[in-house]
């Protein structure tokens, strides 16, 4: 299935003759440019106590539909890594440990395994059509949410986590599934009118 690499630089793919350094490089950069997206994301945020809406799950399935199982998961830990590090990264320009091992730290963790789990649905094919590839935007929702709220009710209790966890993020995960669905078609559609 086409990744973001494959589709735009394709001299950064498997078997396309390229040197390691170049690989390396473009991996590097696809790494960076993602933990960016995550940042502005996270930025794009609706007040709620204990867990903000923002469009952070959005950008993480997308990225790990894009690039790959593994720069997913690199350029989601490289934001965990800037964010944990002090840089205003996180919702609302903020940025230390303490968002990793707080109440909602469980979520920003679950993007880790959420962005492999869209890499990896992309790579054997769920998302060539709009239906495979709403559900695996879906499963990955499905693991941010589990993941934080199991987390979360470390702090508050299982169904007070479930309450302010996960049923008001339902509807908005369905909808990111959606988008996200749709962004993933648009992508080699993309491609092939740049080629024309």
């Amino acid at each position: 299935m086409t990744t973001l690499l494959n589709a735009y630089l394709p001299s950064a793919g498997r078997g396309a003759g390229s040197s390691t350094g170049m690989r390396w490089l473009s991996g590097g950069l696809a790494a960076l440019g993602g933990s960016a997206v995550l940042a502005l994301s996270a930025q794009i945020a609706v007040p709620m106590v204990p867990v903000p809406i923002t469009m952070q799950s959005l950008a993480v399935l997308v990225l790990g539909s894009l690039l790959g199982p593994r720069l997913g998961m690199a350029a989601v830990l490289l934001y965990l890594a800037e964010g944990a590090s002090g840089l205003p990264v996180f919702a609302n320009g903020s940025g230390t440990l303490a968002h990793l091992t707080g109440p909602t730290g469980g979520y920003l963790i679950s993007f880790v395994p959420a962005a492999w789990l869209a890499g990896r649905l992309t790579q054997i094919g769920w998302s060539r059509g709009a239906i495979g590839s709403f559900l695996s935007f879906t499963a990955g929702h499905a693991v941010i949410l589990a993941i934080g709220c199991a987390w979360l009710s470390l702090f508050v209790g299982a169904p007070e986590a479930l309450a302010v966890g996960v049923v008001p993020f339902i509807a908005g995960s369905l909808v990111k599934s959606a988008l996200a669905a749709a962004i993933g078609q648009a992508v080699p559609r993309m491609r092939r009118g740049s080629r024309s």
